[in-house]
């Protein structure tokens, strides 16, 4: 006994010693591959910390040249400006100094691409000359959106620098310029520099330049870009301008600072990113040599592991083949229970368990109505698992039916059953195995998607807009929102109105450009279309936008957005309109200083002709023969008389044009129609044309001035005897009716007015001419100027009366045939008026 004890005891020693060689031998080498894998990461991670110091180090210095670089040429440019302000002051009124310095101002501009524009001002901030005149560039400076913003940041900024006596940067402005423009990226982000020139506290100049953010990074050297990227930013991380498009990787490195271009300039900084680095052979090699050492020695270790693999294999495929069936049934979130014959549970696995809250023990042996069924649903849900189940044994398959869950918490669980046949090793059926899903989520997803289609199908109708999608196949609308309704109906011609075309030649055309596939899911350029709305008659405006887009069936569809914009083309149209009105304002001042100018120069020859016409007739006087005397000296008197009555024509107009009141006097206006008659009448006989006088008798005196109304008369007559030329030939015109001028009272208006009356018996004016023949320089003459109807619509209007003209129409009322010019002047003047 004590041998076999002895033997039992030194045999254990000898065991765990086995065991201890056998862990020695097994895992001391994965031991040794851990610690050699470790140190040698160590290695390698201290020589990758040492090359970041290093890449830092040297972005740093490269940012520091890079800021020192930039901040010296804006101290450079600040300089020049304002050695350029000096030169241009000091050359006074010399044009050849001033040429040099602008010389000069070109060449700053063309070695210093960060300069766009340079401005001189005069001390009271007029622009004297700037630099380029006309370029790209200035050409988008000068659109009207850019150059609101650029004119009213400059403005601020020579405040600014008047204030300080300093130069000033003005803030960042962002342009509008199209992203497909060849110097978008140029002059999308612009700022000011102004440079004041000062005489001792008095400021004799300005120069401002207009930098652009892209242009100082043109500053940096080539070779440092085109090894780090660099990007101006401002404070609110705002990018101004970047050196390359190209993406740096996500390790990258990257460093920032303040660049300080002036004691008066907005803050801005600079920042720096490296590129991927280059392929580091050395450091790749090293990784491969601990690689391969780390291979070798797992090799080795091969041969001993590989019984200890091929036991380990046996006892995992043992615990494998018994855990795989419990794994697979507790691991799935599918509720499976099986059922014998008689529709009891039999089984359940732990997911069914938790969808019920009840334990395996609680649910094994129950019967249908089960007690997780919700009360007030039993009855269908025993119904429906009792059709499922029939359906199974009739067409063995597997049979889906949606039912409901009552959790022992009181919440209620979708689902749905999938039932099948429960088959032994026989073949015989012993009951039915049942999974159940829990389709709650899903569910609630499809209602909460219904819900959002709701939603937006609402914002659709809601919308002020047209949306409609038409199928490119077949030409149906497949949807229109309210809008679309209202305005075209639920048809698809008014989306093929909206897009410009037939319906069917748009099918056609569509089908083509959707073959392409670029032009899927690309929009459109937006289209100005003009459609008449029959249900008011009017013509509306619409902004159309529209794109290709695959429908719900995977057809092609195109889709259309149209926004009425009759509102907007109507202001643009009064925009347009009330700078058409400017312009005649404008050109009417220029037609005053005209008159202005011709009265000057007209007076004194025409005094002259007066006063020759008058010595010549006293010196015939006694020097004749009766006979002559009495045909030349009357002529001479008459040209006389003229001369001075054009002397005093010119001199009214002129006062008339420079606003002066009218020279009022009480005149008899049958004189006034008289002398026009007698005016006008030589040269309605030379065209073989006669006027016809109708004056009433009683007409008071009245309050004009004669010479202004006088000349108002023989204009209008003058019109319509050429109206009448137009109409008859010459060999008719001595049986066409005369030009009648009349005089009478109307009485129709309180207090009554004189009424002068032209008609003639030409072809009227058209309707299109009549709307506008009293507004300046419109005529329908080759040779006219345009300003006879409305210096007359003026002179009568300056006598608080009224001019205006209607055409006549035949006995048949079928067309034109004359035309009628009213005059309504007030008996007395408002100031006689006002002091009786």
């Amino acid at each position: 006994m004590k041998k076999i004890a002895f033997s039992i005891w030194q045999l254990k020693p000898v065991r765990w010693i086995r065991r201890i060689r056998g862990f020695k031998l097994v895992y001391t080498p994965l031991i040794a591959i851990v610690l050699f894998t470790v140190v040698m990461g160590v290695i390698m991670g201290t020589l990758q910390l040492q090359e970041k110091s290093q890449q830092e180090a040297a972005l740093f210095r490269e940012l520091s040249f890079a800021k020192q670089r930039i901040q010296l040429r804006f101290a450079n440019n600040t300089d020049v400006l304002q050695s350029i302000g000096r030169d241009y002051v000091s050359a006074g009124d010399s044009a050849k100094l001033k040429d040099n310095v602008i010389i000069q101002a070109e060449n700053l501009l063309q070695s210093n691409h960060e300069i766009a524009k340079i401005v001189w001002f005069n001390e009271t901030y007029q622009s004297q000359w700037k630099v380029p005149p006309h370029n790209l560039k200035t050409d988008w400076f000068n659109k009207v959106n850019n150059a609101n913003v650029i004119n009213k940041t400059l403005q601020k900024t020579l405040e600014l620098s008047a204030a300080t006596n300093r130069p000033a940067f003005s803030n960042f402005i962002s342009l509008e310029v199209p992203s497909n423009e060849v110097i978008s990226k140029e002059i999308r982000n612009v700022f000011w520099q102004t440079v004041p020139l000062l005489s001792g506290n008095e400021i004799k100049g300005m120069v401002a330049a207009l930098y652009t953010t892209q242009g100082i990074l043109e500053m940096i050297p080539g070779e440092l870009k085109a090894q780090y990227r660099f990007t101006l930013i401002t404070d609110d991380d705002q990018v101004l301008a970047i050196s390359s498009d190209k993406n740096t990787p996500k390790r990258a490195f990257s460093n920032q600072t303040s660049l300080d271009i002036g004691v008066l300039s907005p803050n801005l900084s600079l920042r720096i990113d490296t590129y991927p680095p280059e392929t580091n052979l050395t450091f790749r090699m090293l990784i491969g040599v601990v690689l391969g050492l780390s291979a070798f020695v797992i090799w080795s270790l091969w041969s001993v592991l590989k019984q200890m693999q091929v036991r380990q294999e046996v006892e995992a495929n043992l615990r494998a083949e018994t855990n795989f069936r419990s794994a697979m049934e507790n691991s799935t979130p599918v509720g499976i229970r099986a059922h014998d014959m008689n529709r009891a549970i039999t089984y359940v696995n732990p997911a069914f368990c938790e969808m019920t809250g009840w334990s395996a023990e609680e649910l094994i042996g129950l019967c249908p109505p089960f007690a997780f069924w919700p009360e007030d649903q039993k009855e269908e849900l025993t119904k429906k698992m009792n059709q499922a189940l029939q359906l199974t044994l009739n067409q063995d398959k597997k049979i889906g039916v949606e039912g409901s869950i009552l959790h022992r918490n009181g919440s209620i669980i979708q689902t749905r059953t999938f039932i099948a046949p429960l088959i032994d090793e026989k073949g015989k059926q012993t009951g039915w195995i049942t999974s159940l899903i829990d389709i709650s989520e899903p569910k609630k997803i499809r209602e909460e998607l219904a819900a959002s289609q709701e939603r937006f199908i609402t914002v659709l109708e809601g919308l002020d807009a047209s949306v409609s999608v038409v199928s490119n196949e077949t030409g149906e609308l497949l949807f229109a929102n309210r809008f679309y309704r209202e305005r075209f109906g639920s048809s698809a011609q008014g989306h093929c109105d909206l897009a410009g075309g037939d319906i069917k030649q748009k099918i056609f055309q569509a089908s083509i450009e959707a073959n392409s596939p670029s032009s899927l899911h690309q929009e459109t350029e937006s289209e100005e279309i003009q459609l008449l709305d029959p249900s008011t008659g009017t013509s509306k405006w619409y902004e159309v936008r529209r794109r290709f887009v695959p429908w719900v069936d995977g057809q092609l569809a195109q889709l259309l957005i149209a926004t009425d914009i009759t509102i907007r083309i109507e202001a643009e149209d009064l925009a347009r309109q009330q700078e058409e009105r400017m312009q005649f304002s404008s050109r009417l001042t220029t037609m005053g200083e005209m008159a202005s100018s011709l009265a000057h120069e007209l007076n004194q020859p025409l005094a002259a002709i007066s006063n020759y016409c008058m010595g010549v007739a006293k010196r015939l006087q006694g020097q004749l023969e009766p006979a002559l005397q009495k045909d030349i000296l009357p002529a001479l008197e008459k040209a006389s008389d003229q001369a001075h009555r054009a002397g005093t024509i010119i001199q009214r107009i002129k006062g008339f044009v420079k606003r002066s009141e009218p020279q009022r006097k009480s005149c008899d206006i049958s004189e006034i129609i008289n002398d026009a008659v007698g005016l006008v009448e030589i040269e309605a006989h030379r065209h073989r044309l006669n006027i016809a006088t109708q004056i009433a008798e009683n007409i008071p005196t009245v309050d004009v001035d004669p010479v202004l109304i006088l000349q108002v008369l023989v204009n209008l007559l003058k019109n319509s005897l050429d109206s009448m030329r137009e109409v008859y030939p010459l060999s008719s015109r001595w049986s066409a009716p005369p030009v009648k001028i009349s005089a009478d009272l109307d009485t129709s208006t309180f207090p009554a007015m004189l009424r002068i009356q032209v008609t003639d018996t030409g072809a009227g004016i058209a309707d299109s001419v009549i709307e506008r023949m009293f507004e300046p320089f419109f005529s329908t003459k080759n040779d006219g100027m345009g300003m006879g109807l409305n210096i007359c619509r003026s002179v009568i209007e300056s006598h608080q009366g009224r001019l205006w003209a209607k055409n006549q129409m035949d006995a048949e009322q079928t067309k034109l045939s004359g035309c009628t010019f009213t005059i309504l002047l007030p008996l007395e003047s408002p100031g006689s008026m006002v002091s009786s």
